[in-house]
């Protein structure tokens, strides 16, 4: 038997007396197959084969000096940090500013991958190679949605390259190694592992890998490589109080970025599928709410003129499938949908009223649909006929109402007028000024049309009942308590 430190012996002795405790022999417990790998016994052979297809990228602009001789520098823009650092021009007119990044060679005649917020409103770019070599750049297309640029040099040889891995696969506990340029440093290599993944921080198409790789700002458009010296993340984002590494940082997974690269590539732009819905994801109360034993889909709240409309989509459908594949929520749906070939039927499976129904829907272009906009709610005047329930005051619809709000002169539903502070309704996100138009999935005129709907859910043995509630014409679902 292998020596055992005193802590572990002790643990094996508890847990043998509390099996025998509980009345369980041990050799009824079955063997355990989970494994503890060791870290590396060293990663310089890894960073010596990737080193050469890792890339510095300096950017440059110039950038206009105002009257009072402070610089005019967009919010967000990479040049931001270096005149809060530095302090901008002086005083005389434009200067030009640099700024720094990372990025790395996938191909051998020179096409390379970093973050868009690196390269953004550069005039410039740059690139240093391990070797020393420095090359001029032009941008051959970038994506702000998922960060990603794609960038090209012209080299009269083949350059080091290297390829991107499938980040599906890697685990939560996996070795990683991110390489780049900290702070100016230069090159520079850090590891860690996969602390979390399908992190989501702020876009539509966010899957983040989480790591405890050390990176620091600089680091931004460089490699997170797997122990096969495969790219299966690209260093985006840190999550920081004072700016620097704490062992939080977020890589935009390799799967989302192939995507987007081999578009740029082809295109010089990315090309998403569009289905034309406003969705959000089924949570536990709203299936209830819907009588749907899983909380799992992605429920539609609004169909605008478009693809799925044409196809006979509604809202309160709940889309379960998309191109033959389980749809888990609406982040999920929407990726899926972004990946969709353009211009063919896709069939969609939703569940309408207990019944399931496959639709065809032909995909438009996300890039080239244009969103629907409606003014933004305000308060709601106080109206002669109200009605108290659910935690809320409401009153019909009427034509100041619709005045106000900017609504079209047949928009129907019950305003929300006042929302107790110490309501269900609340704590939900109600607010004075949203517009009900659907309860229990029909549509809502009457405060009567309400009160009917309640019962009929109490009758049926609900726990809660479902709104459509919209606010500057965005719809969305609510599920609240009318026991």
């Amino acid at each position: 038997m292998p020596d055992l430190t005193p802590s572990i012996r002790s643990a094996l002795r508890s847990s043998t007396m509390l099996a025998l405790v509980l009345g369980f022999g041990l050799s009824l417990a079955p063997a355990s197959n989970v494994q503890a790998f060791g870290a590396p016994e060293s990663f310089a052979e890894l960073a010596e084969t990737i080193s050469p297809s890792v890339v510095n990228i300096t950017t440059s602009a110039m950038i206009a000096a105002p009257t009072d001789g402070m610089p005019m520098v967009p919010e967000g823009s990479p040049f931001e940090d270096f005149f809060e650092d530095f302090g901008g021009p002086g005083p005389g007119g434009p200067q030009r500013s640099e700024a720094l990044g990372s990025g790395f060679v996938i191909s051998e005649d020179g096409y390379i991958v970093t973050n868009n917020h690196v390269i953004e409103g550069a005039d410039e770019i740059e690139i240093e190679f391990f070797s020393g070599e420095r090359l001029k750049a032009k941008l051959v297309g970038k994506d702000p949605k998922t960060d990603i640029a794609l960038l090209k040099v012209e080299s009269d040889k083949p350059l080091p390259f290297v390829t991107f891995g499938n980040s599906d696969l890697m685990r939560v506990g996996d070795w990683v190694m991110a390489m780049g340029n900290p702070l100016g440093q230069g090159f520079s290599v850090s590891a860690g592992i996969v602390s979390a993944r399908g992190r989501e921080l702020s876009g539509s198409y966010d899957d983040y890998l989480q790591t405890d790789a050390a990176i620091n700002r600089g680091n931004s458009g460089g490699p997170l490589f797997n122990m096969d010296g495969q790219v299966i993340g690209v260093n985006t984002a840190i999550l920081s109080p004072n700016g620097g590494s704490i062992g939080i940082g977020f890589s935009m997974a390799s799967n989302v970025v192939t995507k987007v690269v081999d578009q740029l590539k082809q295109f010089g732009e990315t090309r998403r599928g569009w289905l034309g819905v406003r969705i959000q994801d089924v949570t536990p109360d709203v299936a209830e709410a819907m009588g749907l034993g899983d909380a799992v889909g992605a429920l539609v709240t609004d169909v605008p003129e478009g693809p799925a409309r044409d196809a006979g989509l509604v809202a309160g459908d709940v889309i379960t499938r998309f191109a033959g594949q389980e749809v888990s929520d609406a982040g999920d749906l929407t990726r899926r949908v972004a990946d969709a070939p353009i211009g063919e039927a896709v069939p969609v499976i939703v569940l309408r009223e207990g019944r399931t129904e496959t639709l065809q829907v032909t995909l438009g272009r996300r890039e080239e649909a244009e969103a629907a906009t409606m003014p933004a709610s305000s308060p709601a005047p106080e109206a002669p006929k109200e009605m108290e329930t659910l935690g809320l005051t409401l009153a019909p619809l009427d034509d100041d109402m619709r005045s106000r709000l900017g609504l079209d002169p047949s928009a129907e539903g019950l305003m929300v007028l006042k929302v107790d502070q110490a309501s269900e309704a609340f704590t939900k996100g109600l607010t004075e000024g949203d517009l009900i138009t659907e309860a229990g999935q029909q549509r809502v005129v009457r405060l009567q049309d309400l009160e009917d709907r309640i019962k009929e859910a109490k009758d049926a043995g609900r726990k809660s009942i479902l709104l459509l509630v919209r606010r500057g014409g965005d719809p969305r679902f609510v599920a609240l308590s009318i026991e």
